[in-house]
């Protein structure tokens, strides 16, 4: 079965930091851009950060650019997004997903999608 699946969210309070991960099973993730996007309740989907295939190029959103960090793991097929100095706004449900590139940030990807991860930062 062709898919990819997120995990690492939880509860962290503010300044803490998590790890998420992006597991793709039926097909080489290396071969693929893969984007991280996020969603609060009420708000539209926003990419986050994305990472292309090949060169490895990396594009991150202001809002986190300095705290995160996108990286490849090809040997176990994943992909992580690891998340520092973590703030209240950045509580949402994220998600990975894949493409042929990384499109213009305002852009779905319009691959594989996992069921995402919720992530909640509070004190």
């Amino acid at each position: 079965q062709v898919h990819v699946v997120e995990s690492g969210g939880g509860l962290v309070q503010p300044g803490g930091s998590l790890r998420l991960s992006c597991a793709a099973s039926g097909f080489t993730l290396d071969y693929y851009a893969v984007g991280w996007f996020r969603q609060a309740p009420g708000k539209v989907r926003d990419r986050v950060s994305c990472i292309s295939k090949g060169d490895g190029n990396i594009v991150y959103a202001e809002s986190v650019k300095g705290r995160f960090t996108v990286s490849r793991d090809n040997v176990r097929n994943m992909v992580f997004l690891q998340m520092n100095n973590l703030k209240p706004e950045d509580t949402a449900v994220y998600y990975c997903a894949t493409d042929w590139r990384c499109l213009d940030s305002d852009q779905l990807m319009r691959g594989y999608w996992g069921q995402g991860t919720q992530v909640t930062v509070s004190s």
